[in-house]
């Protein structure tokens, strides 16, 4: 029996409203049956994953970097206030916004490529384990998680800035981010349709030798630099 028969298709999405309709899909109804119909789905293609994914990472850079620019300039007065000696580095509100307005296209583009990569390695695990999905599907299926996520952290990262409140919305923002990663999961699952032990395998496997090699990199430059410093 063909299974494929019994994976509901979504329709191919029309414009913005579409979008937003598999945006809320894929984030507000967590199950197999929806990453599989995402996947199937005729509107699924990659070229329209990499721009969700450009969009997201373009609004959350741009607000982080506003909010950055915020707290850099309380924690420069509450210095001077304190009698510390401070450079006299000027970090207005006009040179946050030039700031995010320049470095959130290059942040964006470089994130686009870090979820190319990342989804290769996952599907590329999740053939290993008998996965049935392709890169496209994959990467279709997250970036309708990605995107609306982002907009979300967004919006949570101008709230964090909020004195006194600013916390709570930093443990709802962990709290996301946690929900994310569940979803990441399920949609590895349902692409692929195996397994819990494949889909958390696929999804993590890479995760853990990104972490390694990032370490490895981070001691390797440290010993490197010990050495030069030692020999001087």
């Amino acid at each position: 029996m063909n299974e494929q028969g019994n994976i509901p298709t979504s329709p191919e999405p029309a414009g913005v409203a579409g979008w937003f309709s598999v945006w809320m899909q894929a984030v507000t109804k967590p199950n197999e049956q929806t990453y599989a119909g995402l996947a199937a789905s005729a509107g699924g293609k990659l070229s329209i994953a990499f721009l969700w994914v450009f969009l997201g990472s373009l609004v959350t850079t741009f607000f982080a970097s506003l909010v950055q620019g915020q707290m850099m300039r309380q924690m420069m007065q509450q210095f001077q206030q304190m009698g510390m000696d401070v450079p006299n580095i000027p970090v207005s509100a006009g040179n946050s916004f030039i700031s995010a307005i320049c470095g959130a296209p290059v942040a964006a583009v470089i994130t686009v490529v870090l979820f190319a990569i990342s989804v290769g390695l996952t599907q590329w695990v999740a053939k290993m384990f008998g996965g049935k999905g392709t890169f496209e599907q994959l990467a279709y299926a997250f970036a309708a998680i990605s995107l609306p996520v982002s907009l979300v952290s967004a919006l949570l990262t101008l709230l964090s800035a909020i004195p006194f409140v600013g916390l709570c919305f930093g443990i709802v923002s962990f709290a996301v981010s946690i929900y994310a990663l569940v979803l990441g999961v399920m949609a590895v699952k349902g692409v692929n349709q195996f397994g819990w032990g494949e889909a958390l395998g696929s999804f993590f496997l890479p995760l853990i030798l990104f972490v390694c090699v990032c370490v490895c990199v981070t001691f390797g430059f440290s010993a490197v630099i010990a050495s030069f410093l030692g020999t001087r």
